[in-house]
């Protein structure tokens, strides 16, 4: 199974970034950064196959393509944001990091506005 891969991974390169650490600060950032991203790749490249099932099941039922795209530009953003944090709080830097999760939440309140518009305008149509 590929969560053992990644698991397996994770925990090399948290033993190497650990042992490393006192000798080798920058070297040890750098472990942690590359198996980070070496993870994301991985799983993004898994997670075309779920953006076409949902493609496909958006097609099916009719709904506008413009809000399952709005959807995962948000989820999008949502892990971006939320992996650049951490590697930021990895090289002690909380206050980026919470930087980067505040411009991420103001993101995806933006991607969001049309989509409380849509729901807005919905509500309003029901109502007598």
């Amino acid at each position: 199974m590929e969560i053992f891969k990644i698991v397996g991974l994770g925990l090399i390169a948290a033993i190497l970034s650990v042992v490393l650490r006192s000798q080798k600060p920058e070297i040890s950032l750098q472990i942690s950064i590359v198996t980070g991203l070496i993870i994301f790749l991985f799983i993004a490249t898994r997670l075309s196959y779920v953006i076409e099932v949902l493609n496909l099941v958006a097609q099916k039922i009719d709904i506008d393509l413009i809000y399952i795209t709005t959807i995962f530009k948000i989820v999008g953003i949502a892990y971006i944001s939320e992996f650049g944090a951490q590697v930021c709080r990895d090289a002690g830097e909380g206050a980026i990091a919470s930087k980067i999760e505040f411009a991420g939440k103001v993101l995806i309140m933006v991607l969001a506005v049309p989509i409380l518009v849509a729901l807005l305008n919905l509500l309003v149509k029901l109502m007598p």
